[in-house]
């Protein structure tokens, strides 16, 4: 089984979240089975009424969403694969039950490595994994695991546009465990500068593990000609554009 990709990423300080974070990121290609989370969010989408048309537009894409709700249902699935390009990724499909409709919002985090040796983690959002962003990761003293996006790109078609600094969104995430609920956490903040918090959710959910799908369950025929490695077809992107 190979290494989990945010230990890669977090080197000797994967050991010091907490044990129940371990845990849940050690999924990694090859594990034998996936993850399936289901709890609820507190808060979920996007507060600025005047905003949500904007994102209404976009909703397509399944990485935003014009809805906002509080105490809504969701669920999770963590799937660690390899992606069409051989790089070890972790697919994260959500299912976000809003009143009436149901809106998906899904990723792949991928290893790659950085030109001083060290891995580093970048997200693809959306349907089509059009927006890349790369992560930064740190460890709190509480053993808490925190996220900040930097650079975003688009891709579109054989396009590669880096979004300028005025107008690219940064995320800031962190997940913990919480003994006294005995659920895991999360909280994530989109915000841009000149526009304010984008997006936000918050909630708490309970985790377990299952054995592995196969790739081809409950699956429709294959879009493309490449596929991931040991990722179920229902959780891939509608279209895998090359990313090296």
């Amino acid at each position: 089984m190979s290494t989990p990709i945010y230990e890669l990423a977090l080197g000797s300080k994967f050991r010091q979240l907490q044990p129940e974070l371990q845990d849940y990121f050690s999924l990694a290609p090859g594990s034998g089975s996936y993850g399936i989370g289901e709890g609820v969010f507190d808060v979920v989408g996007c507060r600025q009424k005047w905003l949500r048309p904007l994102l209404a537009t976009v909703a397509g894409e399944e990485a935003f969403f014009p809805e906002y709700g509080e105490r809504i249902p969701f669920r999770i699935e963590n799937h660690a694969h390899l992606d069409p390009f051989g790089r070890s990724s972790l697919t994260a499909r959500r299912e976000i039950f809003f009143p009436g409709h149901t809106r998906l919002f899904h990723d792949t985090t991928v290893a790659e490595a950085a030109n001083d040796g060290d891995t580093r983690l970048v997200d693809y959002l959306g349907r089509y994994r059009r927006l890349a962003t790369a992560l930064d990761l740190d460890v709190t003293a509480e053993g808490r695991l925190r996220g900040v996006s930097r650079a975003s790109r688009l891709f579109l078609g054989p396009l590669r546009l880096s979004l300028p600094a005025f107008l690219d969104a940064k995320a800031y995430a962190e997940q913990w465990w919480d003994p006294a609920e005995g659920k895991h956490r999360i909280q994530v903040k989109v915000l841009q500068p000149h526009v304010g918090l984008v997006l936000v959710y918050a909630g708490s959910f309970d985790y377990r593990l299952a054995p592995s799908l196969p790739a081809t369950d409950g699956a429709a025929p294959a879009r493309t000609a490449t596929a991931a490695v040991g990722l179920p077809r229902y959780a891939e992107p509608d279209r895998w554009e090359r990313r090296v």
